[in-house]
């Protein structure tokens, strides 16, 4: 079993749009012998991309799976998107995987999205390989995108090859380890290369290079430090051997080189996956909870013979039934199992197993702990629920997913399509826990919730065309919150009589600012019992604390949800015969709604992190557009003649950017956007929305 465990890597690509991750994926998936043909994105034949409105744009839309073979080592591979709209995709795949390679663009070193992907895995502690691409790139620059992984990413990479020329002189590299150089000679399939000696000319940097590499992983290997500080050789062995350590760690980041397009440089890529990034059996063990309050922690380790224990990461809906893609930490799974679904304490049946490759499908008849494969059968799961042994019930982490920015109106277009509407937005919403859907009764219309333009116009083509419901779609609109701005106190009391047993609760609240040590808005909403006496009786706090958190989804402005809020309960009174849960509850939503419309509420709009690339030429027009839209500039770096500016700007001025920026830079800028927080919105556009409103 541990020998199993320990050839097995879990393993993402990660990356800004357009660095290359699907690009990456596809020779990986050409050289470990997974694919006969190279699939290309630009031609929209790639294998991972297989979605029609991915291969249509050329950009990866959902993660997509699979399992190759190197080295007698099993990889099994996720490539995530790269785009800010799908950062679910990404989080959840995170999630449930050992290590990561980190692509990033020669040419531009580290990107926007490059920031957010490197926190996500962060967050789960995932070492991480970084592979510079594209060095066949006019203006790439391979110590330029080293330094900016040590300098935005506050990472610790250290090369372990260093190219052989760069742009269209780029033809090889040198191997620092084992002190090779390794040239690549195009053919018209794959690309054969050849072993030699390091080239005179480099063979000074290499020196340097290997020496800084030494010293960078010395402290995680005794005999290297030996070695190191007596000034003896260096044995490869220990070299690889400290190198992998300081990875597993995540205290060393190895940086590969090479251009995947032109298929330099990856088989050297497969090579480091095997030999630095861990197996499940170098990971720290899955941390679960079982009890009432699940406040007992249990350790799950990847043992097949334990009780069976894994995390649901994504449902794909499917005509023949949902595909739900499980990562296994602990136990086997057989096809034809029972098991207990923790986060709702019910009890589910699986009737297949698969091993997926994209879109293909290979029948399993068991699953082993360390493994990632996806099942069918399951009926009430959902993203990031528990699946275990049904006499062992414990219950992993969930995963937290970013709340939606943008929303727009949804109608269908006939009667016939009205029924299938609900169904369809509640598949989708299974799918993709970044979605949100809610139904305005004032105007019947449907609202669908997202993370940008492009994730909306993609759940509406998925609407349209997947599930065949003809809708008409309105203008996006943005997700504002509403807080307040100053305590203030609240009364609720419900009282009705209808002959016999009436209705009695009666609550007393105060709200205030919800703030940090350091004074800043939490977005998190805070209920606080400050009861003394038995004014309001113990069993009835819960269905007062209810009520008020209904009343917060709804602000007194326009309605937007209400963030920030800590709510203190002081008093109340309650009648031995009417009180019930019902008359507290509705009392907890008249005393919020009494108080957040004395507590001076404001609103609160989504700001964006920004960044935009661009001909230094056009840098004084792009500026001053973003100034007009109130965007503040955070940084401006030149690259040669490219300009690469960070800004925040408030979403609501965002719609319709793209336009405008081609216009001034002639076609030639672009630019890529992500939520970054909520700010007040400034008292005189405040007015315009709400008078809109």
């Amino acid at each position: 079993m541990s020998e199993r465990l320990g050839k097995l890597r879990n393993i993402g690509i990660m990356a800004h749009i357009d660095a290359g991750k699907t690009t990456v994926s596809e020779r990986i998936l050409y050289f470990s012998g997974k694919t006969y043909k190279i699939g290309e994105v630009h031609e929209g034949t790639a294998v991972m991309d297989y979605l029609e409105e991915e291969q249509k744009r050329g950009i990866t839309i959902t993660s997509a799976a699979t399992k190759c073979f190197w080295n007698g080592h099993i990889i099994n591979l996720i490539d995530t998107p790269g785009h800010v709209d799908f950062t679910a995709e990404v989080e959840r795949s995170l999630r449930v995987l050992d290590g990561a390679i980190a692509v990033f663009d020669a040419s531009e070193g580290v990107q926007a999205q490059s920031e957010t992907v490197w926190r996500q895995g962060k967050k789960y502690g995932l070492p991480c390989l970084c592979f510079v691409n594209k060095m066949d790139k006019i203006g790439a620059d391979f110590d330029m995108c080293v330094a900016s992984i040590r300098e935005k990413l506050q990472a610790h990479p250290v090369p372990i090859q260093i190219p052989i020329g760069a742009e269209s002189d780029f033809v090889g590299l040198v191997d620092l380890i084992e002190e090779k150089a390794f040239f690549y000679d195009q053919l018209e399939v794959g690309a054969d290369w050849r072993e030699e000696p390091i080239p005179d000319s480099l063979k000074d940097h290499a020196q340097v290079a290997r020496h800084d590499l030494i010293e960078a992983a010395a402290e995680f290997d005794e005999e290297l430090l030996d070695a190191y500080l007596h000034d003896r050789p260096v044995s490869v062995e220990s070299l690889y051997r400290a190198i992998r350590k300081g990875t597993v760690e995540g205290k060393l980041h190895p940086v590969l080189v090479g251009a995947a397009l032109r298929n330099m440089g990856i088989r050297r890529l497969l090579n480091a996956v095997c030999d630095f990034l861990p197996s499940p059996l170098d990971r720290p063990p899955a941390v679960a909870f079982r009890g009432e309050k699940q406040e007992q922690k249990v350790e799950i380790v990847p043992d097949e013979k334990k009780p069976f224990v894994a995390l649901a990461f994504k449902i794909t809906a499917d005509k023949h039934g949902d595909l739900y893609f499980l990562r296994i930490y602990q136990g086997t799974l057989r096809k034809g199992s029972r098991v207990l679904n923790t986060n709702r304490n019910r009890k589910e049946n699986i009737t297949r197993i698969f091993e997926m490759h994209a879109n293909e499908r290979f029948l399993l008849d068991e699953a082993r702990a360390g493994e990632i494969v996806a099942v069918v059968g399951l009926k009430e799961t959902l993203t990031g629920d528990t699946l275990t042994d049904t006499h062992y019930p414990v219950q992993l982490e969930s995963i937290r997913f970013p709340e939606t920015v943008i929303s727009m109106s949804i109608e269908p277009k006939s009667a016939a399509d009205r029924t299938k509407l609900g169904e369809a937005l509640r598949i989708l919403r299974r799918e993709d826990p970044t979605f949100d859907h809610t139904y305005d009764e004032e105007t019947g219309q449907t609202l669908i919730s997202g993370m940008g333009e492009l994730h909306l116009e993609i759940l509406q083509h998925k609407l349209i065309r997947d599930l065949g419901v003809d809708v008409r779609v309105g203008k996006p609109r943005v997700a504002y919150k509403e807080t307040i701005s100053v305590p203030a106190e609240g009364e609720g009391k419900f009282v009705k009589q209808t002959g016999g047993r009436g209705q009695y609760g009666h609550v007393i609240i105060r709200v205030e600012p919800n703030l940090d040590e350091s004074g800043n808005l939490c977005r998190e909403n805070v209920f606080v019992n400050a009861v003394i006496g038995g004014t309001v009786p113990k069993e009835y706090i819960p269905a007062a604390e209810s009520g008020i958190h209904e009343g917060l989804g709804s602000g007194p402005l326009a309605g937007y949800p209400v963030v920030g809020v800590k709510v203190t309960l002081l008093d109340g009174s309650y009648h031995s015969v009417d009180s019930s849960d019902l008359a507290f509850e509705q009392a907890g939503v008249l005393a919020i709604r009494d108080a957040l419309s004395k507590a001076q509420p404001i609103l609160l709009e989504p700001i964006m992190r920004v960044q935009i690339i661009i001909p230094d030429q056009y840098f004084g027009a792009v500026q001053g557009n973003l100034i007009s839209r109130r965007g503040v500039i955070t940084n401006t770096e030149l690259h040669g003649t490219t300009r690469v500016i960070d800004a925040r700007v408030p979403l609501a001025e965002m719609f319709g950017y793209s336009g405008e920026l081609r216009g001034a830079t002639a076609g030639r800028g672009s630019f890529t956007m992500e939520p970054l927080t909520y700010e007040r919105v400034p008292e005189q556009i405040s007015e315009k929305i709400l008078l809109g409103y």
